[in-house]
């Protein structure tokens, strides 16, 4: 396992490092290749913020932790990565028992992309937009459930994009002018 650390507004001292290496090893029972892992660690407001991206056969399993002590973010992230990689494992597992290898292997030749062909659309959703405000679009959009939410926006009368932040807010996007 090759790990790749960044620090940002921070130092990655050895010990650090080690530290980090030696969690990590917990996730190697569940490779066969040589993967590679991306972590960043940064410190914002007095929060330790580690966050690690893990690459394999076109899978992305992504790790956040935010806690007051470096050690306890990375305990976090281990254990979550470790939770995503358990889930995948016992999905790939269950679709052997119950189909069988030439099933999964078909299925997995049908799903991969091909290298060389360009990405298409697959789907095209058509709706009425209703104009509505944008306390109206918010509202819609978490009783969707969704990130994101189209809209006509009655008092510009163009269509805008609500999208929800990280922080909890939510951003809107708007056109401008050419």
């Amino acid at each position: 396992m090759k790990i790749n650390v960044r620090g940002k507004n921070m130092e990655v001292s050895p010990a650090l490092q080690e530290y980090l290496e030696k969690r990590m090893g917990k996730l190697e029972k569940y490779f066969d290749s040589q993967i590679e892992v991306q972590v960043t660690m940064s410190i914002v407001k007095g929060d330790h913020i580690v966050e690690a991206t893990i690459s394999i056969d076109g899978l992305l399993l992504r790790g956040e932790e935010t806690s007051q002590d470096i050690y306890a973010s990375i305990d976090m992230v281990v254990d979550k990565l470790e939770r995503q990689m358990h889930k995948y494992k016992t999905k790939i597992n269950r679709k052997l028992k119950y189909s069988g290898i030439k099933d999964l292997n078909e299925q997995m030749v049908e799903t991969k992309p091909q290298e060389d062909a360009e990405p298409v659309v697959v789907r095209t959703k058509r709706f009425a937009m209703k104009p509505m405000s944008v306390e109206e679009a918010i509202l819609q959009m978490n009783l969707l459930g969704h990130s994101f939410f189209v809209f006509a926006n009655a008092d510009t009368e163009e269509i805008n994009v609500l999208y929800a932040r990280k922080d909890g807010n939510y951003g809107l996007i708007e056109p401008g002018e050419w």
